[in-house]
């Protein structure tokens, strides 16, 4: 449809009256039914418990947790009270978790922070292609201060290229920084072995686990650095997590008041502390459920989602990994070859079904997927790519509607493929 002008969302309306609104494939099966939503990679739904503790926190607990009054212990021991739960998630203890406004923010602190204070030790920073664009921006930059940054490389499934690993990783290797789980495919990064490989040279290891927290254990990561965001666990936007491994020393990124401890200085957010805690709560409970043998809810769901769209829609590519040891439940990207993916993206919508083309912390930005070119596909197949995110409160009824909506959406754009 590019020769048209349309955008994205004009073509997925154009579809919608030249072969009936999209809205028809759910007629008659979805009477109750709001939205489905499936870009949690990209934003929860905000849990109503962690919604009750945070408007208790604004309306009771509004002091200020540096005031010496009572309002402010009040405040303070809040946030010493989430400081203690997400220390758990961490394995760590309070000593070494240090809130800050979200992933983002972490991740340019600890790329930063420690490449400046080590850069009299080596110049070498190992990352990979794939990382979120918070670690590459921040790399970019610092390639531009004079660091060597090396960016690794990934296959089909966006597993890391571990020999061109090795082969980087030097004396003069000061920092490596490797996601856990990435965000468009789901793949679960060795970060544990990388560990380990970086520790022997000297090098410290910073992991983004925005993509893992609550959905698979980050305790083990053997990371110096980890960094989560709130609102990907169905916490509060605006919130996040920086654990600073005990005896690792780095300058602060925000400087003013010395909260924090010294390393992040800017008067508490109270209430999306409290939200970030009991949010954490939430996931625990659930992960906790998951190894006592429960249902794993995304699990049931991308499985029903993946077997039906296998069997119901040719000319494919399934770009996440399928091995559940390789990849995470909550994550599954297809690639439908003859498609724009942006346009069924949007006759979805019309639905009330929500998906992603993508991250969509570049989505504003102009250029395909960085993380699918790296895997090695070829323009078509990215354009054609959806990302389908879940969370604990999708269900496998909901993926049979899905299939039904996108399997018309694909056929559509197909059958008018001559058009473009």
């Amino acid at each position: 449809m590019e020769r048209t002008g349309l955008t994205a969302k004009q073509s997925a309306l154009f579809y919608g009256m030249f072969y009936g609104t999209a809205y028809e494939c759910n007629k008659g099966s979805t009477e109750g039914v709001n939205m489905i939503y499936l870009d949690n990679s990209a934003t929860t739904r905000q849990a109503d418990e962690v919604t009750d503790v945070m408007i208790r926190t604004m309306q009771e607990d509004f002091g200020n947790p540096s005031s010496l009054h009572d309002l402010g212990l009040n405040a303070q021991n809040i946030v010493t009270g989430a400081r203690r739960t997400v220390a758990r998630s961490f394995g760590g203890s309070p000593e070494e978790v240090f809130f800050t406004s979200g992933g983002t923010e972490g991740d340019n602190t600890v790329l930063e922070c420690v490449a400046h204070a080590r850069k009299h030790q080596g110049s070498r920073i190992i990352t990979t292609k794939v990382e979120h664009p918070a670690v590459l921006e921040a790399c970019s930059r610092l390639e531009k201060e004079g660091f060597d940054v090396v960016y690794i490389g990934v296959d089909s499934k966006c597993r890391l290229d571990m020999e061109a690993f090795a082969e980087a990783l030097n004396d003069d290797t000061i920092l490596v920084s490797v996601m856990a789980v990435n965000n468009e495919t789901g793949t679960i990064m060795p970060v544990r072995r990388i560990a380990e490989m970086s520790h022997k040279k000297g090098a410290l290891f910073h992991t983004d686990a925005v993509q893992a927290y609550g959905k698979i254990p980050v305790d083990q990561t053997g990371a110096d650095f980890v960094t989560i965001s709130g609102h990907k666990i169905h916490g509060p936007k605006g919130i996040g997590a920086m654990y600073v491994k005990k005896g690792i020393h780095i300058p602060p990124f925000i400087v003013g008041g010395g909260q924090e401890r010294g390393q992040r200085s800017g008067t508490e957010n109270v209430p999306g502390i409290a939200g970030l805690g009991r949010a954490w709560e939430l996931a625990s409970e659930e992960l906790q459920g998951i190894q006592r043998g429960g249902e794993d809810r995304m699990r049931t769901a991308r499985e029903r989602l993946l077997s039906g769209i296998r069997d119901s829609i040719d000319d494919i590519l399934v770009n996440s990994p399928e091995d559940p040891a390789e990849g995470t439940s909550s994550v599954l990207n297809v690639s439908f070859l003859g498609t724009r993916g942006e346009v069924i993206l949007h006759t979805l919508e019309e639905d009330g079904i929500y998906v992603s083309t993508g991250s969509a912390c570049s989505s504003n930005k102009k250029g395909q997927s960085h993380v699918l070119g790296a895997m090695g596909l070829r323009p078509k197949e990215i354009e054609g790519a959806l990302r389908f995110s879940f969370s604990r409160y999708n269900t496998a009824e909901e993926m049979d509607i899905v299939l039904d909506c996108l399997k018309k959406a694909v056929v559509r754009f197909r059958r008018l493929g001559s058009f473009r």
